[in-house]
Formats: structure tokens, sequence, C-alpha cells
């Protein structure tokens, strides 16, 4: 019967898939309203670019409205995705900011409905989220979101992104252990020994530390019987070839689950 080595113990593996949204958020202040009134429907303001989870964004404010059928009633914003891109998935609000000091914001946020819908998913550059109906115009022009000619417009965007988190993902093989065998051989060559055990004339050199540490009976010999300055114990009741395999299991053993 062949005896097969076993094989090397293999740590367990695990790993995390992390989906999250890198948020980043851009103030578009449109300063001259009045002025940018006419200027045709579906024809925008465009904020700077921003980046946002790698990618360029952009707020599009249409004065005049998007959509042709609500004949310049309403105010259109939307965010547009700026540069190159494939089925990039986001999150997106947008505030229209109160500025009597009240903080009667609007807002219209996909943050707070992301459970129910998923995130947007924007297919190409030029791809846009927002409302036709952002508000009526009207209404606007009354209200306390209009100040100097002035209006503010803050969009946050939020980038979903999937990583694997690969702290523990590698795995590392145990090899077997062979301190045993170091062992043996160390009482093979004597090397550092600091006991010699004498058995019917035959002389064995070995270790204090090795053998107090796998046997009581050697410990207490050593430490608590033996003369401190005697490097030689007289064995007289084992034949030398008993003791040999004797002590080399000792020592083959001692260390082998290490």
């Amino acid at each position: 019967m062949t005896n097969s080595s076993p094989s090397p113990l293999v740590s367990p593996t695990s790993s995390r898939s992390v989906t999250e949204t890198v948020n980043g958020s851009h103030k578009f202040v449109i300063q001259g309203y009045s002025l940018a009134k006419g200027m045709g429907i579906g024809k925008h303001i465009a904020s700077d670019n921003f980046t946002v989870g790698g990618y360029q964004w952009a707020i599009y404010f249409y004065p005049d409205g998007k959509n042709p059928e609500d004949n310049s009633a309403y105010v259109s914003v939307f965010i547009a995705l700026a540069n190159e891109g494939t089925d990039v998935r986001a999150l997106f609000e947008l505030t229209l900011l109160d500025q009597s000091g009240k903080g009667k914001h609007k807002v219209h946020s996909h943050f707070d409905r992301s459970l129910e819908s998923g995130p947007y998913t924007l297919k190409y550059r030029g791809s846009m989220w927002g409302y036709k109906r952002f508000f009526r115009r009207a209404m606007l022009e009354t209200s306390d979101y209009l100040k100097d000619d002035c209006l503010k417009i803050n969009c946050t965007v939020g980038v979903v992104v999937s990583a694997i988190d690969c702290s523990r993902l590698h795995s590392i093989q145990v090899p077997e252990s062979d301190i045993g065998a170091h062992f043996g051989m160390l009482l093979d060559n004597a090397e550092s020994s600091d006991i010699t055990f004498d058995v019917a004339g035959e002389k064995f050199p070995a270790h204090k530390l090795v053998l107090a540490a796998r046997s009581p009976i050697f410990r207490s010999k050593f430490f608590d019987e033996l003369e401190e300055d005697k490097q030689e114990i007289i064995i007289s009741d084992l034949e030398p070839k008993v003791f040999k395999v004797s002590i080399f299991l000792i020592y083959q053993c001692c260390f082998c689950f290490v």
C-alpha cells in the first residue's frame, strides 16, 4: 500500500462586490434671465463642463422650454453627458435655489427614487436626464427663485461604480511543514548540543531545550535534578538502538504540527 502525501493546505478565499456612487456637484448661475427669454424653443444655455466619476457633465437651461407643445409655458432643465461614454449609470438631482434666504428650494431628486427605478442609464454623448416642465415660467418670474434677473441652479451627479474588494481574494498555499526534518538533522549533526547520553558506552549528543519542550520528565531532570555543570547522563536500562529511535522520534515529532 502506497502512502500518499497530504495535499498542501489552501486557505479559503473570499471577495466582495461593492457598488456605490461617486458624487459631485456644480452650481450654475444664469445672469440676465430676461435677456435669454425669446431665444427659441429647444435652444439652451449650457454651463461649463464639470467632472464627476471620470465623466464630463453639463447643465442645459432652456428659457423657452424644450417641448414645442408647451408654447414656452415652462422652463426646462437637463443634465447632459458631455463626453464620450457608453451606458453610464448615474443618479441626479436638480435644485433651483431660493434666493430669499428662506431655504425653500425646489428640488427634483433621482437619489430619493433610486430604489424604485434604479439609476438612469445614459447611452451616448449628449444623452440627458431632466425635466421639460421644470417650472412654469410665469410663476418663476414672480418667485423668490429669480432675484436681480438671476437664477441659481445646483446640480448633483452620482455616477454608479462597481468594484471587487479583493483584499482577501488571493489564495495562499500553505506548504507542508518540514520543521521536524530540520530538528532531525539538528540531532544527527549534534550542532550546539549541550547534553550527552551514555547508553552502554555509546554516546548520543542532544539538546536540553528540545527534549524539555517535549518531555516533562526530561524537563524535571535537566532543570531540577541535574547539576548545572554536568553535561552527561548515563542510561543503563536501554539498548543503544532503542534509545536512538526514541530520541529521534522526539526530535521528529516534537514540532511537526507547528
